[in-house]
């Protein structure tokens, strides 16, 4: 089995909370400090002698468990102090006072200290949890001795006592009587016979002159159990009787008493429900009940065990029935909260019964299965039955005749996969009620698809009453005289095996047990059959060392099994409940089991995603035959993938062999048209086979994410995938031709599957099949040894092969498959001239291509028209870089990976992903790309730039060079004279300049040639201030002579026009009756100079 258990067991004891844990004070309120004094006696953690931790919060406003100090697991902090004499007494100082320990608002009023203690490892640990009650500030009395619900024997002598929290004048009450008075004072104690049997109500009270207060306690004396002989017609758990009387009935072998106590009796021990004793059994039957109230019980046992009913059919949960999601379950009754502990089993006299629609299903046959495993949780967002009934139209069409549930049965929490189970009549409320359920498998049956059960009898967790009916407190383990399980697990020395407490199938009380269990499911629910979770552990064989998971051939786990297997086929002999095992033995066993007529779990989840990956170690799928297996009947259950396996197509993502760029296993569609391939490989061999949930739409997410159990994301928007949904149609398409073509259930196959390229060949007086593969991801040649020379019809493509020798050698692309048959196949979805089951606007009979992805184009005779998408193709030139170098290249890339061919001016070039010529001269040229085996053809044209020359623009103001490149390679540099300065990959760019320098800037290809500029006098004109107020100067490079100069505006109009002369190299300019703005100045002398302004 190999599963973690996501929800964790609690550990339990059976002694009542208030002898496990005292206090100092015996009133503790919320302001004083507290010694809590723990006793391990008959707890989990009796004689450990290692740290204990407290897990503790408080209560208030209603809520427990609030403030708590450590989480979950953190066994660090409170810890315990061990009494130095007794070493199963343990104390903890809440200290100054509960708020400031708890850090609690002083607000608040706290009601509660809640407890769970633990080992320090968290292995062992005190069950239920324990609450300490708090009282309110004041007066208040609590009974120090018996405590509540103590248990006595007639004639006993009792000590009573009390205690209040300040003096007040006490008094004790037995039944109403006053037995002692005090006045004034804290303590009141007396002694008390106990003449009489039944239960007895002792009242202590306390009274100032301004409060009084009372409180009340229980105790009971024993009355000895009758032995009467239990009616004929009871069952174990619950009997309704014709006149609506109830009859309970447990098996409790080695028990003195046992006491029916619930709603019916307010949850007391109460002599009217004291069971009698016949044999190993306990009976008893209560009449006058409301037929339409729901009661809820428990058997109490020899005064200490407080248990569920094993055969409940429900029970209520006091921590994780709060997690059922909204609607799964409406109007669950509620919890008996602070009546008593545990599980509690419910009954209802007038149940609603539910009305079956189809009564008698006739099961699929047995060899051609194909069983769909389902977990409830992980299949639909709301976790119920309600929903997966609206998918039943989705499994109906996929093919499916068989829905494998992950347990069903009450488990522990109310998320996991259920391999923790507790009880194993009460359905899981979890995903909805019985009526719900049973209208899940009715409608199943209504489309012929058989319900199958996934049961786990190797083990029970700690709630099961099985368990806790005999259970060793000190060594944490069924007691050695537990009649239905092992004191220890027989796998000695492999504790992956060691799941909760192992059940003792060599036990006639075991198996009496799991047979009622078979029957129940077979008959309330009309469940078809049963998978058996982990049938290895099956026997009290001792197993260790390098057989530690028990693989050797065991003849008295065969013998159990064998057992098991007749009294399901006995329930319906005509009809036979199927009997599936999950073994995974050595096969001398499995052989024996097989030829038995049981189905064997055939787990091919390795070698199969060693195929689907493209790897060439690990690719023999043989074994998932029969008949490679030696055995006489096909009665393999082989799967790629279960719940307890890795997802095929996480791996292809992951781990997918990525060698060949053409073709990645890692790329999604390529990974997902793989898992094509692998249902031919998987569906046409002979045999049933299960697939498990959303393996059909390529489902990519790993087993352990969130966790190995834990939730896992639901992808029903995988549907709307093209690529995805085609696994589906091909897998649906091979699943149809298994159910419906004798010739894929034939005892005359010849399987050559070792190798990435496969064939597997099927005879059969129907026709002849042939089928190959190639799982490798390169092209690869598949010799096919037809059974006949003649006409052979190809399914997917309509192609007709003429065979002139059996033996012929084809080549395969990667992931590509065939299918030959020597009769032509309709569409086995449909197949009629008014069905069209590809969806492709052809219908069956006209269709030479029957599986056409959806959302492609196709001809007349429903075959796909090649076609590429628009953005296919990548074009990409690169000029020649120096004139006269003739290296210009054409780059070409395509999404689709297929064989191309590059037409260039005549000239060929293949490819499949992408190409570069190169070598090219500057030109035009004539660019045309067709596809192997297509009529396609895709034309461009396309131009190498011939080498480009440097050139640009450059301006000088204030004494820098701004420039402008034009054409030409970046980077470019940046020389003065002689020195370079820097360099760029801009095209635009500026840099200081003095009068005289000499500037060189360059490409990156000195072919382009160089820019040169020579800074003289007519570079160096400025203007300053600017900006400015409107009194400028401009300094001329030129001697003293007459200039022109011309203000204009933004929008080039002439503002104002000078005449002046320049003196000393500068002319002053007045333009302070203008307004605020960008002006432009140009002055005329011997060159002419544009400046821009700026007054503000």
């Amino acid at each position: 089995m190999k599963k973690a258990i996501l929800f964790l067991s609690i550990l339990f004891s059976f002694n009542h909370v208030f002898s496990q844990v005292t206090t100092v004070p015996t009133v503790p309120t919320a302001t004083n400090e507290i010694t809590i004094t723990l006793n391990t006696t008959g707890t989990g953690l009796e004689n450990y002698t290692g740290d204990i931790y407290a897990h503790t919060g408080v209560t208030y406003g209603g809520a427990q468990w609030q403030n708590v100090i450590s989480d979950w697991g953190e066994n660090d902090q409170p810890k315990l102090t061990q009494d130095t004499t007794n070493s199963n007494l343990y104390t903890l100082v809440i200290t100054p006072n509960v708020y400031d320990f708890y850090g609690v608002a002083t607000t608040e009023t706290i009601t509660e200290l809640c407890f769970v203690f633990r080992s320090e490892d968290g292995s062992l640990q005190t069950s239920p949890n324990i609450f300490v009650k708090i009282y309110e500030e004041g007066l208040n009395i609590a009974f120090t001795s018996p405590t509540n619900y103590s248990v006595y024997n007639l004639n006993d002598n009792i000590t009573i006592s009390a205690e209040a929290s300040i003096n007040a004048d006490l008094e004790l009450f037995v039944e109403g009587t006053s037995i002692k008075t005090s006045a004034n004072t804290k303590n009141i104690s007396s002694t008390y016979n106990l003449s009489s049997t039944g239960n007895h109500i002792l009242k202590a009270t306390a009274n100032t002159s301004s409060e009084n207060k009372e409180t009340e306690i229980s105790v009971y004396v024993k009355t000895s159990t009758q032995n009467i002989t239990k009616p004929s017609n009871a069952n174990y758990g619950v009997t309704i009787n014709n006149d609506n009387s109830v009859t309970f009935l447990l098996k409790a072998p080695n028990k003195n008493d046992v006491f029916l106590i619930g709603d019916f009796s307010d949850w007391q021990l109460n002599a009217a429900y004291q069971m009698h004793k016949d044999g190993e059994d306990f009976w008893i039957t209560i009449p006058g009940l409301d037929i339409d109230t729901e009661y809820a019980y428990q058997y109490f046992i020899d005064y200490s065990i407080k248990v569920a009913d094993p055969y409940s059919e429900k029970i209520l949960d006091p921590w994780t029935d709060q997690y059922i999601k909204d609607g799964n379950y409406p109007n669950l009754k509620e919890y008996p909260t602070n009546l008593t502990e545990g599980y509690v089993s419910t009954f209802l006299i007038n149940e609603t019964p539910y009305t079956w629609n189809v009564a008698d299903f006739t099961k699929p046959a047995q060899d051609n299965l194909i069983i769909y495993e389902l977990h409830i949780r992980d299949f639909t967002e709301s976790d119920s039955y309600n929903e997966a009934l609206t998918k039943l139209d989705y499994l109906e069409s996929l093919g499916i005749n068989a829905i494998e549930l992950m347990p069903i049965n009450e488990f522990e929490g109310a998320d996991s996969w259920g391999y923790n189970p507790a009880l194993y009549f009460a359905l899981d409320k979890a995903y909805g009620t019985k009526n719900n359920f049973k209208k899940f498998v009715d409608e199943c049956h209504s489309r012929g698809i058989a319900v199958l059960a996934d049961v786990v009898f190797n083990h029970s967790y700690g709630q099961s009453p099985l368990a806790q009916m005999y259970w060793n407190n000190a060594d944490n383990k069924p007691a050695a005289d537990n009649p239905w399980y092992n004191e220890d697990h027989n796998f000695i020395d492999n504790t992956s095996a060691h799941w909760g407490s192992d059940f003792n199938h060599e036990s006639t009380y075991t198996v009496n047990f799991f047979n009622d269990v078979l029957s129940y499911w077979i008959n309330e629910y009309k469940i078809d059959g049963f998978r058996f979770d982990f049938t290895k552990g099956f026997s009290n064989t001792q197993w260790s060392g390098t057989d530690n998971w028990a693989s050797t051939y065991d003849a008295a786990r065969i013998s159990i099994l064998k057992n098991y297997a007749d009294h399901v086929w006995n329930e319906a002999p005509t009809n036979k409940p199927y009997v599936i095992f999950e073994h995974l033995s050595d096969n001398t066993e499995e052989t024996e089991l097989a030829n038995y007529g049981i189905m064997l779990w055939g787990n091919l989840n390795h070698n199969y995603n060693q195929n689907t990956m493209g790897w060439t170690s690990d690719t023999d799928v043989s074994w998932m035959s029969y008949k490679e297996r030696g055995w006489n009947t096909p009665n393999v259950v082989g799967y790629m993938e279960s719940h307890d396996e890795e997802r095929l197509m996480y791996k292809n993502l992951t781990y997918g062999n990525d060698s060949n760029n053409d073709y990645n296993v890692k790329n999604l569609n390529t990974a997902l048209a793989r898992q094509e391939l692998a249902g031919m490989f998987f569906f046409t061999i002979p045999g049933p086979k299960m697939i498990w949930q959303f393996g059909e739409l390529g489902y990519d997410i790993s087993i352990d994410e969130n966790g190995r159990v834990g939730r896992k994301p639901i992808h029903w928007d995988y549907e709307n995938n093209a690529n995805r949904k085609h696994i589906y149609s091909t897998w649906q398409t091979l699943i149809e031709f298994k159910k419906q073509q004798p010739v894929f259930n034939s005892t005359d196959f010849t399987l050559n599957v070792a190798n990435l390229t496969k064939t597997i060949t099927l005879k059969h007086s129907s026709m002849d099949v042939v089928l190959a593969g190639n799982f490798d991801v390169t092209e690869k040649p598949v010799t096919i040894q037809f059974t006949k020379t003649g006409t052979w019809y190809e399914y997917f493509t309509g192609e007709e092969k003429t065979i002139t020798s059996t033996s012929e050698s084809i080549t395969l692309n990667p992931g590509e498959y065939k299918l030959y048959s020597t009769v032509k196949l309709a569409d086995p979805r449909g197949g009629t001239s008014t069905d069209d089951s590809d969806n492709d606007g052809v219908v069956d009979t006209e269709d030479l291509c029957p599986n056409t992805m959806e959302g492609v184009t196709v001809n007349s005779t429903g075959c796909k028209i090649f076609s590429l998408a628009y953005n296919n193709f990548t074009i990409e030139t690169v000029g020649e870089t120096c004139d006269g170098e003739n290296n210009g290249q054409l780059l070409i890339s395509a999404i689709e990976p297929l064989n191309y061919t590059a037409i260039l001016d005549g000239t060929n070039y293949t490819f499949s992903n992408s190409t570069t010529i190169e070598g090219l001269s500057p030109g035009t040229y004539n660019l045309c790309i067709t596809v192997e085996g297509e009529t396609y053809e895709q034309c461009y044209s396309i131009t190498i730039e011939a080498a480009a020359t440097i050139s640009g623009k450059s301006s000088v103001q204030s004494g820098r060079m701004s420039v402008i490149i034009d054409e030409g390679t970046a980077p470019y540099n940046v020389t003065i004279n002689g020195v370079s300065i820097f360099e760029t990959s801009s095209k635009t760019f500026d840099f200081n300049i003095l009068e005289g320098d000499t500037i060189e800037i360059s490409s990156k290809n000195d072919c382009e040639g160089k820019i040169y500029e020579s800074i003289n006098h007519s570079n160096l004109a400025t203007v300053y201030p600017n900006p400015n107020k409107g009194l400028f100067e401009i300094v001329i490079p030129e001697s003293d002579s007459q200039v022109k100069v011309e203000i204009l505006n933004i929008y080039g109009q002439l503002i104002k026009k000078l005449n002046t002369k320049i003196s000393a190299g500068k002319i002053n300019i007045n333009i302070e009756n203008l307004p605020k703005s960008l002006y432009i100045a140009n002055v005329y002398a011997n060159s002419r100079y544009t400046f821009k302004i700026i007054k503000n």
